[in-house]
């Protein structure tokens, strides 16, 4: 297994729309159609620009998890893009885990101070995660961050690093 920054080529490009559509709308049955998250076909101006990255996760050259970070502003960035296919999460990859602490590692080196995400209401799993790392659910009066996201009655997270 590889964990590496996102490279714009055909292939990574198919088997990254691959992995998000099994997750969303195959697995969670979220009904996300790629037209609403067009930033996936604009990875290196979107993601990886201003200190922002989009990893992908490998096994044997194929696409099995991607994590991506968004900066807003100088202090604060966006956990996006957070999937892997269902064998690799928990024993004995652990991918999610491996991916989420890259996230970290460079969130803390870029000296960022607060990570914000979003996630469906019903993706359970998902929040069990994200507050097992420490993020704190809030009130979206309270998010205080404005970027683009597909609502599906999300939940909204915040972690102060």
């Amino acid at each position: 297994m590889q964990i590496i920054p996102y490279q714009n080529n055909p292939k990574n490009q198919a088997q990254l729309v691959d992995l998000i559509n099994y997750c969303q709308n195959i697995e969670a049955k979220l009904d996300i159609k790629m037209a609403e998250q067009d930033d996936i076909f604009q990875i290196p101006t979107y993601y990886q620009k201003n200190g922002g990255n989009f990893w992908i996760a490998l096994d044997d050259n194929q696409i099995v998890g991607s994590i991506a970070f968004l900066p807003l502003d100088n202090k604060t960035a966006v956990l996006k893009k957070f999937f892997t296919y269902p064998k690799y999460r928990g024993q004995p990859h652990h991918l999610g885990a491996q991916l989420y602490q890259t996230l970290l590692t460079h969130a803390k080196l870029k000296s960022f101070q607060r990570i914000v995400l979003d996630t469906p209401e019903k993706e359970e799993r998902s929040h069990y995660f994200y507050e097992k790392q420490g993020f704190q659910q809030v009130a979206s009066e309270n998010f205080h961050a404005d970027y683009p996201y597909p609502d599906r009655d999300s939940r909204v997270y915040v972690l102060t690093i």
